[in-house]
Parts: structure tokens; C-alpha cells; sequence
């Protein structure tokens, strides 16, 4: 499997990360920037799954097997036209 943005930091970078983050938040803020981090990744999902069930609403709104009133009225007289030949 290839990563989609490179290799992941092994433990040595984590820390090396984890230590420019506290110098640049300060220890006191990393928990609120935590926090406020997993929010909006909850935020972000609950959009998603809005949206994805929006799409799938619409998908069987356009989807002609569960739905005939979508036939136009030129698909109606060419199937009846194709009927009628065969008898």
C-alpha cells in the first residue's frame, strides 16, 4: 500500500514535532488546540455523512427502475412502438 502524503513519522519525529508544537502553542494551549481539533473533525464527518445521504436520496430520486414517472413521454411512444412491431 502506498501512503497518500509520503512516508509517516516514525517515533524519533513525533517528538521532534511534539517539541516544536510546544514551543510554538506553549504547554498550556496544546490541550485546547487538541480539542478544538477533534471537533472539527466531528464537524467535518457529520457534514460528510449529510451530504453522502443527500447524494444517495437523489441518485434514487433520478434512478428509473424505482421510479416511472421519469420516463419521458418519446421513450413511452418508442417502447410501445417496439411492442406493437413484435406481435
Amino acid at each position: 500500500m502506498i501512503p497518500l502524503f509520503g512516508p509517516v513519522p516514525g517515533g524519533m519525529e513525533m517528538m521532534v514535532i511534539l517539541l516544536i508544537a510546544v514551543l510554538l502553542f506553549g504547554a498550556n494551549k496544546i490541550p485546547k488546540l487538541a480539542r478544538s481539533t477533534g471537533e472539527a473533525m466531528g464537524e467535518f464527518k457529520k457534514g460528510r455523512q449529510e451530504i453522502e445521504e443527500e447524494l444517495q436520496e437523489a441518485q434514487s430520486e433520478v434512478d428509473p427502475t424505482t421510479d416511472t414517472d421519469t420516463v419521458s413521454e418519446t421513450d413511452r411512444a418508442r417502447d410501445t412502438d417496439t411492442d406493437t412491431s413484435e406481435v
